[in-house]
């Protein structure tokens, strides 16, 4: 190891610094009892799901479809438009709110990433920008959407992109790493 590099991560002071809520600790036992419940009904009962959300505490609009294998971190956290499908393997992680307009499609493998750490300080502290993507957008397969981003309505994220800018121009298409516009809608 070069003890010369200047940079210095206490991943001990790290792990100290993990002080949730005890109303935040319950919701997430809660949770991970339930996330079975979720995990493991079958494919056609979305209202079912819908119904586990919500009483967790996310907004769900009507006749959303989210997929039992998609991974939804904090449900307190999400709130989904009318008509909105999160598809299988689609990883939520919703450290911080995310926000998912009408009509939009979040394709299988996609990861929406609304948590990261500071990185300048040693304890690394979590912070929890939001995610915001409109409506009638479309994320792509596998498809990443770093912290803080929004996603202006009737994009099309490409399969493999890598979002970590905000999209400002509606009905653009992106992809690439990092994404950038390629074309329009």
């Amino acid at each position: 190891m070069d003890e010369s590099n200047p940079i210095h991560q206490d991943l001990a002071a790290h792990r100290l610094n993990q002080n949730y809520p005890r109303s935040i600790l319950i919701k997430r036992v809660i949770w991970g009892a339930l996330k079975v419940l979720f995990r493991f009904s079958p494919r056609p009962l979305y209202e079912f799901r819908n119904w586990l959300l919500r009483k967790m505490g996310a907004e769900i609009g009507e006749k959303v479809v989210i997929y039992p294998q998609a991974e939804i971190f904090f449900p307190w956290n999400l709130k989904v438009g009318d008509h909105s499908i999160i598809s299988w393997d689609v990883k939520v992680y919703n450290l911080g709110p995310i926000e998912i307009g009408s009509h939009t499609l979040v394709s299988q493998g996609v990861q929406l990433c609304a948590g990261t750490h500071e990185f300048r300080k040693p304890n690394l502290p979590l912070i929890t920008p939001p995610i915001a993507v409109g409506s009638g957008v479309w994320i792509c397969a596998g498809a990443f959407i770093g912290p803080g981003v929004t996603i202006a309505n009737n994009a099309v994220v490409g399969a493999r992109a890598i979002v970590i800018k905000d999209i400002t121009e509606p009905g653009v298409i992106v992809a690439g790493n990092p994404a950038r516009v390629i074309g329009k809608r």
